[in-house]
C-alpha cells in the first residue's frame, strides 16, 4: 500500500545518535546527532508530516564535538542531553552535557530539507555532567516518568545519578557506584526501568547485564554471559515490569525475565551481524524493533511474551461442539511469534532504531552514512492488533 512506503532523509555527515523527542506527543519528531571530524557537529530536528508524507527539518549547531548519544528530556521537549567527544590536552574524552533548543525553534519554525544550514543556530548549554574524575561517558538516560530533573550516566566503570536544579543550569552528583571485577570493567550501555517507581536501572558491560536499585546503589541481579559477545543495548518492556530485551555482537536479541535470569525467555537470531539497537513499542509491547550492522531493521511480533496477546481466543467449552469446524480448530493454536517485516533501505550499519512518541505505528532508523528512514508498521498488522 502506498502509505506504507518509507520516507528517507539524508544528512551530509555520518551519524549514530537518534532519539524520539519524548516529551512531544503531538508532532512526530526525532533528533539526530552527527559525527563529523572536520565540521561543526549538528543536531537535526526532524519533523515528519504524516498527512503529506514529507520531512521538515531544523539544524542546530552542537559546537562541543562528535555526538555519540542523544537523550531527550521526558518533561521538557526543548531540553536534551548528549554524550560527545572533545579533545583536551591532545586526548579524546567523551563528555556529557544538558542543552536547550533556541526559543525560535520551539514554535515549530521549519525549513525544507534542501535548505542550507548556514543560518543554523547553536544549542544553549545548560550544564555539564562533570566526569573528570570518572572517565569517558558511555551513555546518559533521563528518569523515564520524572520531571526531567534526574539523569543516569555511565562513565567507564561508574554508574552515576545526577540531580538538575530547577533551571537545569547546574547538575549535582547525588549518588554513584563503581563496577568492580577483574580487568578493565566498562559499561557499554544502560537503561532506566519505567517500573518500580523508577528505582531500578539495568546496565551492560562486556557480556553481562546487571540490575541496580538506585536507592541503595546495590546490584540486584547479574546475568553473566547474557550474550556470547559484547552487549550493545537494552530496553525494558513498558508494560511488563520484569521483562528486559538485550542485543549484542553475537547477532542475537534476547528477552529476559529478571526474576529468573538463568535462561532467556526467548532468543531471536535473525540478524547476520552485530545488533546495535533494540526497542519495545511504547503502546503495543509485542512489537519489537532491532537494528544491526547487517544494514537491516527487523520488526518482530513477540506475542507470546507480550502483555496483550492478540488473536481470536475461544473458550474451551465452545470448542467441543465445533470440532469439525476447521476455522475454530485454527484458533486453538497458540499465538506464534514471528518476523513482521525486514526493512532494507539502509546501505550501512544501522546504529539506532526508535519509535515515535506521538504515533505508536511509526518508527525511525539511522545508519552510519547519515541516512534516516521513517517507516510504518504494516497496515494489516495494525488493524489486527487494534480490532
Amino acid at each position: 500500500m502506498e502509505d506504507d512506503a518509507p520516507v528517507i532523509y539524508g544528512l551530509e555527515f555520518q551519524a549514530r545518535a537518534l532519539t524520539a523527542q519524548t516529551a512531544e506527543t503531538d508532532a512526530i519528531r526525532f533528533l539526530v546527532g552527527t559525527q563529523s571530524l572536520r565540521y561543526d557537529n549538528q543536531i537535526h530536528v526532524i519533523d515528519f508530516d504524516d498527512e503529506n508524507n514529507i520531512i521538515n527539518k531544523n539544524v542546530l549547531l552542537h559546537h562541543a564535538g562528535e555526538i555519540w548519544q542523544i537523550s531527550a528530556s521526558p518533561a521538557d521537549r526543548n531540553v536534551l542531553a548528549t554524550c560527545y567527544n572533545k579533545i583536551s590536552d591532545s586526548k579524546v574524552m567523551t563528555c556529557a552535557a544538558v542543552w536547550r533548543m533556541p526559543k525560535e525553534l520551539q514554535g515549530g519554525n521549519h525549513e525544507s530539507p534542501d535548505d542550507t544550514s548556514s543560518n543554523a543556530q547553536a544549542l544553549e548549554l545548560l550544564c555539564h555532567l562533570d566526569n573528570t574524575a570518572h572517565g569517558n561517558m558511555a551513555c546518559v538516560a533521563w528518569e523515564p516518568l520524572g520531571d526531567g530533573k534526574k539523569l543516569l550516566s555511565l562513565a567507564d566503570n561508574y554508574l552515576m545519578i545526577w540531580d538538575l536544579q530547577e533551571s537545569s543550569t547546574k547538575s549535582t552528583l547525588s549518588s554513584s557506584v563503581t563496577l568492580e571485577g577483574k580487568g578493565q570493567m566498562r559499561f557499554t550501555s544502560g537503561k532506566w526501568s519505567p517500573h518500580h517507581n523508577c528505582t531500578q536501572v539495568a546496565t551492560a558491560n562486556d557480556t553481562a547485564i546487571r540490575g541496580w536499585d538506585i536507592r541503595s546503589m546495590r546490584q540486584i541481579y547479574c546475568i553473566e554471559n547474557a550474550h556470547g559477545q559484547l552487549v550493545r543495548d537494552l530496553d525494558f518492556n513498558p508494560n511488563k515490569q520484569y521483562y528486559l530485551a538485550s542485543c549484542g555482537d553475537d547477532c542475537k536479541v534476547k528477552f529476559w525475565d529478571t526474576r529468573n535470569i538463568h535462561e532467556p525467555v526467548k532468543t531471536l537470531e535473525e540478524h547476520s551481524h552485530w545488533v546495535w539497537s533494540v526497542r519495545y513499542n511504547h503502546s503495543h509491547d509485542q512489537l519489537v524493533l532491532t537494528g544491526s550492522s547487517d544494514s537491516r531493521v527487523i520488526l518482530s511480533n513477540m506475542v507470546s511474551i507480550s502483555s496483550e496477546p492478540f488473536g481470536h481466543l475461544v473458550d474451551d467449552e465452545d470448542l467441543s461442539d465445533q470440532e469439525d469446524n476447521l476455522q475454530e480448530e485454527k484458533t486453538k493454536e497458540p499465538l506464534q511469534d514471528s518476523i513482521i517485516a525486514t526493512y532494507e533501505e539502509h546501505e550501512d550499519s544501522v546504529y539506532a532504531v526508535e519509535w515515535s512518541s506521538a504515533d505508536p505505528w511509526l518508527f525511525a532508523s539511522l545508519s552510519y552514512d547519515g541516512r534516516l528512514v521513517i517507516n510504518r508498521v504494516p497496515r494489516a498488522l495494525k488493524y489486527n492488533i487494534l480490532l
